[in-house]
């Protein structure tokens, strides 16, 4: 049984995007060719080298916008706003999901490297919003991204998050390192499976995870 995994936790971290709404949504799909014709405009380079520097500096830095902002000193806002203005028409709200994080005990809130008023969006279009007790974007974290700690200690410092008493939800498996050192049951949410020590749980069913817990 999962539930008594978690039966200290009274505070819940979400990840947004391929978390909280499933990967074949394909939402960021539409976020990665935005940063690539971002990345075109800022640097002045053809569509072959940024979509190769989009990927590249999200593999070493954590996203593509740590990396811009390491090597080309970009402004993150515009960049923030640009990318994130995606089309949001074919999402589908979800709510039995909605019903089980509402069920959940304690403080929830959203964490992701996106911007919060993206996240805002994401979480209206899938009828989850009003369910959180606090929604924050990289621009909270000093613009430093997941997996940073650093990035991590910031946002639980600031919103109160005892990482001991702690769950996070995460579709990357590099975003869940640091939340299991700090203490925290660690959740992999994706189709694919990923082993590894500093994950408790896999699930590609957030929704029938979380109802195993409610």
């Amino acid at each position: 049984m999962v539930k008594p995994a978690f039966s200290h936790v009274t505070q819940w971290v979400f990840d947004l995007d391929n978390t909280l709404y499933p990967p074949h949504m394909r939402l960021f799909d539409q976020i990665e060719v935005l940063m690539t014709e971002y990345v075109m405009r800022a640097l002045g380079v053809d569509k072959t080298r940024a979509d190769h520097l989009r990927s590249h500096y999200w593999r070493q830095y954590g996203t593509t916008l740590a990396g811009l902002m390491a090597e080309h000193d970009v402004d993150p806002e515009p960049y923030l706003h640009s990318v994130h203005q995606v089309d949001m028409t074919h999402m589908e709200p979800d709510a039995e999901l909605a019903a089980h994080i509402r069920a959940l005990p304690g403080r929830r809130i959203v964490y992701t490297n996106g911007s919060a008023p993206y996240a805002e969006r994401v979480l209206e279009a899938r009828g989850l919003n009003g369910l959180f007790d606090a929604v924050y974007g990289v621009e909270h974290a000093g613009y430093r991204p997941k997996p940073e700690r650093v990035a991590f200690e910031a946002i639980f410092l600031h919103d109160g998050i005892d990482a001991k008493r702690a769950a996070m939800f995460e579709d990357d498996p590099r975003n869940l390192a640091a939340p299991h050192e700090m203490g925290m049951r660690t959740v992999h949410v994706a189709p694919e499976r990923h082993d590894a020590e500093h994950i408790h749980h896999h699930t590609d069913d957030l929704t029938g995870f979380l109802g195993r817990l409610v």
